[in-house]
């Protein structure tokens, strides 16, 4: 066990006062508050889009028949408003409050600090108007495009000189374990987003992904993975590690344990991501690889739930009546549900049965809405009293948003995982006579869609306690007045005397430098020993002869369907299962997807796979299932396109984006770069013609054409040999 040094050295001796060896000098409160309002306000919209997406996936009616508000395109603006407005939002509140006392000094800088702050608002914004343009790279928690990146670029290296600048000048020589946390933060997300983010634009707000297929899903789900792991999961252990003893009066259980999880944690996290695509087209070692890092993973991050459990040892007395400790503690517990079931998820066993389902969905919220979500709360309401030098407004108030959000958890997640266990089996399940019992698709979705509503109506509990504590929060400001500037007075220099002064890891925790260089070199081994292997052995990608690149038209309509969201809703990834050949047709293998920027694998499976759709149906039903779903499907979830059949194909960009792509490798002729518009007329002539064979009138150039000349193209370009 340890001293907590966020409790030693609040006030500077008064033998040191005496002597006039102090200095006085101002936390910076506002940029606390800005950054708690900005937490506040962007929860509350990302909240409220996803329970509109949430009774969207129930009743296609709430897509309100709007190309800016399909499921398909507002999806990933929930996804990136939660993580990072809210969640993002959240952590600089945090840490912005938490290192100014931890090395008792100011920001770096003021000027750094707004710039910061008012960078990341306007990024945000700039997410809320073009995701629901369609303007995305469609790569998971990664969909914003090149300027967006290069702005995010930009302002996380804003944040990480303020930090460190910071850092640099603390007065306290001792870093404490959530600087640690804070330092593997900022590092790995900067290596995770510029490696992921490698993309060719072809104009403003358009890109391809420099890598492709087999090569661009492992980077992105190396990301992807990543991205829950150093954006939701380190930053917010280091927010534990400070707040968590500030609101329980209490050290940190273990010093030791808090090393251990450390440098555990970041170096085993990196390994994990391909599990997130067992079964696919991803070479069976990197496979095995994520599989056998998942499970190694349980031991550090139960290390750090535990270190924050103990702390609350003797404590307990103050959580049945403090409602931020109660936060707190369903917050750690959520997080070691979560961390148990990622590694157990990652077995493959688990894997076959559970991939593409809602299981994944429930597992995923069980992590934001517990762990991210409540901990958040809890700083919240932490905070903003001390902020504003005032009591908390109703502490009855915070209890009714504590059940209220607890019970809101409860009826997104059973439901979740009612309809993954249901999804999972019934993909698998076969007749005594040995065929599909559910062949067609559309009978899975249609049983759990009254699991949908229940999951709506917990998220809307959820946002209704938040919305409580808006109020909770508004009028503790209200009766207090915001301190802006908090005056402090510590010693020019500290020197902490605890327990573990004389620990071999004292050494680094005094030296930033050493700290940042060696958690860049714990986090890049696992990256590069997936990587190298992955990008130079040209054997993990074989080709296929018979594989070739997209027509003009083709590629177009692939545009289109990322436009469009659907990889939001689809896989084009049929597995090795024999319930997915009956059903779809061959396994995908690695080399068809050799000309594919971006890969478009898919996580979840609302409907049917359809990497081997093509020719499956005739131009006609496309046409009819685009118009209206449900004339094809009855009973669909599917939204209906109405605009693609009035909007023109874009023309204008054809050249351009054959260009991009041959520079990245897809082996175009000049020739047919040249004449890309004249091969797109002709191909989209001819599908215009077979629609009109079958009755439907429909001019060459509209959307509909280029998107059926995609879909028709899907998983046609090997041949398999029928069975003699």
């Amino acid at each position: 066990m340890s001293t907590n040094v966020a409790e030693v050295l609040e006030n500077a001796p008064d033998e040191l006062k005496q002597r006039g060896l102090t200095e006085t000098f101002f936390y910076d409160n506002k940029i606390v508050r800005n950054f708690g309002i900005a937490t506040i306000l962007w929860g509350v919209i990302g909240m409220l889009i996803g329970v509109i997406i949430a009774f969207q996936l129930a009743n296609p009616n709430v897509n309100m028949g709007s190309q800016y508000t399909t499921f398909g395109r507002v999806r990933p603006l929930h996804t990136n408003a939660v993580i990072f407005a809210f969640v993002g939002n959240a952590i600089f509140m945090g840490v912005y409050y938490s290192l100014q006392r931890l090395c008792k000094t100011r920001m770096y800088s003021d000027l750094l600090s707004k710039i910061h702050f008012w960078g990341w608002q306007l990024i945000i914004v700039s997410a809320v108007i073009t995701l629901p343009l369609g303007m995305t790279t469609s790569k998971e928690y990664a969909e914003l495009e090149w300027p967006i990146d290069i702005a995010i670029t930009l302002i996380w290296v804003v944040f990480g000189w303020n930090m460190f600048g910071t850092i640099a000048r603390r007065r306290e020589k001792h870093m404490y374990v959530a600087i640690w946390f804070y330092i593997a933060t900022f590092l790995t997300v900067a290596v995770l987003h510029i490696v992921n983010s490698y993309e060719m634009p072809v104009s403003f707000l358009k890109s391809y992904s420099g890598y492709a297929g087999v090569q661009d899903a492992l980077v992105q789900w190396w990301y992807g993975h990543n991205a829950v792991a150093f954006f939701l999961t380190t930053p917010y252990l280091g927010l534990m590690y400070y707040f968590l003893p500030k609101a329980a009066n209490r050290p940190v259980y273990s010093y030791r344990l808090s090393i251990i999880h450390f440098w555990s944690l970041i170096f085993i996290y990196i390994w994990a991501g391909p599990h997130h695509l067992l079964y696919t087209a991803l070479p069976d070692w990197a496979q095995s690889l994520g599989v056998a890092f998942s499970v190694m993973l349980i031991a550090p991050s139960w290390g750090g739930m535990i270190n924050g459990l103990l702390t609350l040892r003797g404590a307990w007395d103050k959580v049945r009546e403090n409602p931020i400790l109660k936060f707190m503690v369903v917050a750690i517990t959520a997080y070691g549900m979560a961390t148990f079931e990622g590694p157990m998820l990652s077995l493959k066993n688990v894997n076959a049965i559970a991939h593409f389902t809602d299981w994944i969905v429930a597992h995923v919220h069980v992590g934001a809405l517990g762990w991210n979500g409540f901990l958040t709360f809890a700083m919240l309401y932490w905070l903003f009293p001390r902020l504003y030098k005032t009591e908390l407004f109703s502490k009855k108030m915070a209890n009714a948003h504590f059940w209220l959000g607890t019970l809101g958890i409860l009826f997104y997640a059973i439901p979740m995982y009612w309809a993954g266990f249901t999804q999972g089996l019934m993909w698998k399940q076969f007749t005594a006579e040995g065929t599909l019992q559910y062949s067609n698709f559309l009978e899975t979705v249609l049983q759990i869609v009254p699991m949908y509503y229940l999951r709506g109506i917990g998220g809307v509990l959820y946002l209704s306690g938040v919305l409580l504590m808006v109020y909770n929060l508004y009028k503790t400001a209200k009766s207090g007045n915001l301190v802006a500037n908090e005056r402090t007075e510590a010693p020019a220099v500290i020197k902490a005397e605890s327990s573990n002064a004389s620990h071999w890891h004292a050494w680094i925790e005094k030296r930033p430098m050493q700290m940042a260089i060696w958690a860049t070199v714990a986090i890049m081994i696992g990256g590069l020993v997936e990587f190298i292997p992955a990008f130079v052995i040209k054997s993990n990608v074989p080709t296929i002869a018979s594989v070739k690149p997209y027509t003009s038209l083709e590629l177009q309509g692939r545009d289109l369907y990322i436009k469009e969201g659907c990889v939001n809703c689809h896989t084009q990834m049929v597995r090795p299962f024999r319930s997915e050949t009956e059903r779809y047709g061959e396994y995908s293998k690695a080399g068809e997807f050799v000309y594919d920027h971006n890969f478009l694998w898919g996580s979840k499976r609302t409907g049917p796979d359809l990497h081997r759709v093509g020719g499956k149906y005739p131009n006609s039903w496309h046409y009819h299932h685009m118009m209206d779903p449900t004339s094809m499907s009855p009973g669909s979830i599917m939204p209906p396109y109405p605009w693609l059949f009035e909007q023109e194909i874009d023309m204008g960009s054809t050249q351009d984006k054959l260009k991009t792509l041959k520079t990245l490798g897809v082996p175009y002729e000049e020739e047919y770069i040249a004449n890309a518009n004249e091969e797109l007329m002709t191909q989209a002539k001819e599908v215009s013609a077979q629609l009109a064979k079958e009755g439907i009138e429909v001019a060459p150039k509209k959307e509909i054409v280029a998107l059926i000349a995609y879909l028709q193209r899907l998983g046609t370009d090997i041949k398999v040999k029928a069975e003699e």
